[in-house]
């Protein structure tokens, strides 16, 4: 019998952490016991129920989600971390391993490389599960190489790269909104193949999109970073 992970959802956006849960939930062994917006809910969230995982967003409102480790541990709270964010300076992901966080997922990702974390981080706790209470090395090499191990990480969509990705992904975040006609000029690609990266965005629940009518012919797709509310009047 598969030995049910209580996780925890810290993320701040709305948006996001809805979209975590929902993956969280596809996971098999999983189940999501709730969904903290806030440093300071999690830390009582934490205090006041089982949880065995968090999967945390570094940038929070009230604290940095490294803070928030830092809090824990403090505390004497070894719970596990999985970071789901879109830092990664070194001197984050550094923070991040010295705190013992277990895994490090990049924003944006499919729910393939999603799933893939989890497995692993799964697998992890299945072998130091099963290991006896005096390690040899062979059993800690064994349980350490579950969280690097895994199937082949599914790739993006055909025709797609991780770099162009970001790129698009950069100017979402840098402006109100954007077309694909836009992003083709400024990336230098064509506007389907803009179109397509913006769509794969809005398929990961990252970005929205708004019809713009104005003037003959089919209306112009506006994609906004999912944090973005729509201009007054719209």
């Amino acid at each position: 019998m598969t030995a049910i992970i209580n996780t925890l959802i810290v993320e701040d956006d709305p948006v996001l952490a809805q979209a975590h849960s929902q993956f969280a939930a596809r996971v098999p062994g999983f189940t999501v016991v709730g969904v903290a917006h806030l440093g300071a809910e999690a830390l009582r969230m934490v205090a006041t129920r089982a949880v065995d995982v968090l999967l945390l967003d570094v940038n929070l409102p009230d604290v940095n989600g490294i803070e928030l480790c830092r809090a824990l541990r403090a505390r004497g709270n070894q719970v596990d971390v999985i970071a789901v964010t879109s830092a990664r300076d070194l001197a984050t992901v550094r923070a991040a391993v010295s705190l013992g966080v277990v895994q490090y997922l990049v924003k944006p990702f499919s729910f393939a490389t999603f799933q893939e974390k989890l497995q692993a981080y799964a697998e992890f706790r299945r072998r130091a599960a099963e290991a006896p209470r005096v390690l040899a090395q062979d059993d800690v090499d064994r349980a350490l190489a579950a969280l690097h191990e895994g199937p082949a990480r599914l790739s993006l969509p055909k025709g797609l790269t991780e770099a162009t990705l970001a790129t698009v992904t950069g100017l979402l975040r840098g402006r109100e909104q954007l077309s694909a006609a836009q992003a083709a000029a400024e990336v230098g690609i064509s506007v389907q193949t803009a179109r397509r990266y913006l769509e794969y965005l809005a398929m990961q629940r990252l970005v929205s999109r708004t019809p713009v009518y104005g003037g003959a012919g089919r209306p112009v797709q506006v994609y906004r970073w999912a944090e973005r509310p729509p201009p007054a009047g719209r």
